[in-house]
């Protein structure tokens, strides 16, 4: 499951992703709009920055635009950097492998190889939704 702040980060960005290279967004014109709380939003939009997917400009007619063409990011990128896992099991994440305390052989281990499929098919529809997608309102692909 999302967390809140995973939520609120591709809300704001797909907020930016719509208004794509027509100059800075204020943090209060994506909260009110969004409606994320702006201390919250604040903190995402930061770490966004430090990633390197989206710039700011201080002072007047500042705010945060994309740094990366809405194509270039996908839900891979932003659920790894907000939440961490994609992965439903740690002994399947390729990310954040923790083998399962309870797990006698992960070789044969029948949960484990379901959840594998899981997590490949996961995969394979986030690396295909991006914020272009998104705002074109087709983010699943077949």
């Amino acid at each position: 499951m999302l967390s809140k702040k995973c939520k609120y980060a591709i809300h704001a960005l797909v907020y930016l992703a719509k208004r794509y290279q027509q100059g800075p967004v204020h943090i209060q014109e994506i909260a009110d709009n969004e409606k994320i709380p702006k201390k919250f939003l604040e903190a995402i939009l930061l770490e966004l920055r430090k990633a390197k997917i989206l710039q700011s400009k201080k002072g007047k007619g500042g705010g945060y635009s994309l740094l990366k063409k809405p194509e270039d990011v996908n839900m891979i990128e932003i659920i790894r950097l907000m939440d961490g896992a994609i992965a439903m099991l740690p002994c399947v994440s390729l990310n954040y492998y923790e083998p399962c305390d309870e797990c006698k052989d992960e070789e044969v281990c029948s949960i484990r190889q379901a959840f594998i499929g899981v997590r490949d098919e996961t995969l394979r529809i986030l690396a295909g939704s991006t914020l272009q997608t998104m705002v074109r309102g087709n983010s699943q692909v077949q």
